[in-house]
């Protein structure tokens, strides 16, 4: 049976559709995420698959020993190593990515001192390590907006469940609870990052915990007083009346409401987690050293003013993703707005 949508949400997908604005960002942005979640088929120091002696081998999943296209030792095959070259090329090929290049790969072969202007080889240049600056980006783009959609995924599934209780129940927990949140957000937040994450080895996910403890308050206030609403309304007292359990109420009748509000919000909140990260990022205590980083290519575009190619490009691609993500944001707000029609939303 084809599923069907509701005359509301119909009318939010056109009115979503009528902000071109917002529409063709979210295409751009799906497309660029898209892209590159297959980085390593695009950049990479490895080739997508090699045919030698008759048979297939695809480095990009699977290591070889050089051994295995005739080399003399039984280490990880390095195949931009031009004597591996040649042995792969005389009794084979092999097809290798757009750009020959990963993330932690240094080109050994610049003819001047890193970092080396934009060149046929390296097309955005290189950073101050000989690190292809182009691959780099498509590294760090991936690796900022999945962090981004993991912290916005957790923070906003905790800060709902606790604006909903808080504001289904009121009264004591509510007050204890509004003051408590008070304090926590009271807190200087960059600072106790700082500290917590140099306690720890910085990783991807203990970065993401520690950045998940203060961000789940966003949502608390939002859902909250949608909960304060709507908790009064005469189909919630029946409900209660018919003895139907607190949880059945909360999350089947009353927070379908709240959600409205909520999903306007999310790729504000995106937004500013992939700020955050690049932030942390660039006074480094954000990733772990090496890991492909928009902030650290900002700090090394601070460090190397000589190369204006470093800063230029972090610049661009940062103030690109965060426009995309806000005009989202606001066909989103603007779909979901009962107050707008569809002849009033602008491009």
């Amino acid at each position: 049976m084809p599923l069907t949508m509701s005359p509301i949400n119909q009318r939010r997908l056109r009115q979503f559709r009528a902000n071109r604005r917002g529409w063709w960002s979210l295409w751009i942005f799906l497309v660029l995420f898209i892209a590159t979640l297959g980085a390593e088929l695009i950049a990479n120091d490895r080739p997508i698959v090699v045919h030698f002696d008759g048979g297939w081998y695809f480095p990009i999943v699977q290591n070889y020993p050089e051994t295995t296209f005739g080399g003399d030792f039984p280490t990880a095959t390095d195949y931009r190593d031009r004597y591996v070259q040649g042995l792969i090329e005389a009794d084979g090929w092999m097809i290798w990515p757009l750009i020959p290049y990963s993330y932690r790969t240094i080109n050994r072969e610049l003819d001047r001192p890193a970092p080396s202007p934009p060149s046929a080889e390296n097309w955005l240049g290189t950073d101050d390590h000989g690190r292809d600056v182009l691959a780099r980006l498509i590294y760090g783009f991936r690796i900022s907006v999945l962090f981004g959609l993991a912290l916005t995924f957790a923070s906003s599934l905790i800060g709902i469940v606790a604006g909903a209780v808080q504001g289904y129940f009121g009264g004591w927990l509510d007050l204890l609870f509004q003051r408590f949140i008070e304090i926590w957000n009271g807190l200087p937040v960059l600072y106790l990052l700082i500290i917590m994450a140099s306690f720890v080895e910085p990783s991807f996910w203990w970065l993401l915990l520690i950045m998940l403890l203060f961000a789940w308050t966003q949502l608390v206030a939002v859902v909250r007083a949608e909960f304060l609403k709507v908790r009064n309304f005469d189909y919630v007292r029946a409900a209660r009346a018919l003895g139907v359990p607190d949880r059945t109420i909360i999350f089947r009748h009353v927070l379908p409401n709240a959600m409205v509000a909520t999903l306007t919000f999310t790729p504000f909140i995106l937004s500013g987690s992939i700020t955050t990260l690049t932030a942390l990022d660039f006074l480094g205590f954000g990733l772990p050293p090496g890991s492909p980083s928009l902030g650290e290519l900002l700090a090394q575009a601070k460090a190397n003013l000589h190369a204006p190619w470093l800063g230029l490009t972090a610049f661009l691609v940062l103030a690109i993703m965060l426009t995309l993500l806000i005009f989202i944001g606001e066909a989103v707000r603007d779909a979901f707005d009962p107050r707008k029609t569809l002849g009033e939303v602008k491009a």
